[in-house]
């Protein structure tokens, strides 16, 4: 596993309009960082599916009720450049968390530093890693959940799309849901290989007329309708 992350990866992170993006995520509950890898780097990264090697664990979705396809949990230490993805990414989520949780009344704010966070989870009992990586084939998809695994959780979470739309599957989109007071709404999230979406665990700020609203927010993956398609997740909390 030595895929690592490289200068392209910091520009395109460094280029980003992070206020955009807080107000995109706090709008709809997710945002595109497009283009965060490139073509060479996903491949490299599914290529690690099929390897014994370097995983904690692997999940048959139908055995849980979770939907159809599977996945596998990454043991530490992770690849390089999900390990170095993970942490700058979250440096630049962690203002938005925070500002978030003020806004909801939520008595936690997060450290800019991931190691600091992940050492609270650890100190609580959630020891083991959560970036995963899945795959999906012809007629497998993901029921709507959330990841939140524990005590401790980041409000917001990242995948990333490996497969190429129309090229190595069909089918197969990221959809988010949401219920409030106001109703509920769904959207699907169209990805190309390489793509980001930011997205909300479990639930966001809304601005109402007495002030900010809780918003719970679910994701998923619609069925694929042929080929494989590969993604990675990068899940900021450790879990039980």
């Amino acid at each position: 596993m030595n895929a690592a992350a490289s200068l392209d990866n910091v520009t395109t992170l460094n280029s980003c309009d992070w206020a955009s993006i807080e107000r995109s995520l706090e709008a709809h509950g997710n945002v595109l960082l497009p283009g965060l890898l490139t073509a060479g780097q996903c491949a490299t990264l599914a290529a690690l599916y099929p390897l014994e090697e370097g995983y904690r664990s692997r999940i048959v979705m139908a055995r849980h009720g979770f939907g159809r396809g599977e996945y596998k949990y990454f043991a530490y230490p992770l690849p390089p450049l999900l390990d170095q993805l993970r942490h700058a990414i979250y440096s630049r989520l962690a203002p938005i968390a925070n500002r978030w949780n003020l806004k909801l009344g939520i008595d936690v704010q997060y450290p800019r530093d991931l190691a600091v966070f992940l050492k609270r989870c650890h100190e609580a009992g959630q020891t083991r890693p959560t970036p995963l990586i899945l795959k999906y084939g012809e007629g497998d998809y993901n029921c709507l959940h959330q990841d939140l695994y524990g005590e401790h959780v980041f409000p917001l979470q990242v995948a990333i799309l490996l497969s190429e739309p129309g090229k190595d599957f069909a089918g197969g989109e990221f959809v988010m849901t949401e219920l409030s007071t106001k109703g509920q709404r769904a959207e699907v999230v169209s990805l190309h290989q390489g793509d980001a979406v930011v997205f909300t665990v479990n639930q966001r700020p809304a601005t109402g007329l007495r002030g900010a609203r809780k918003v719970a927010m679910r994701h998923g993956v619609s069925r694929i309708r042929s080929g494989q398609r590969h993604t990675v997740g990068l899940i900021f909390h450790d879990a039980r």
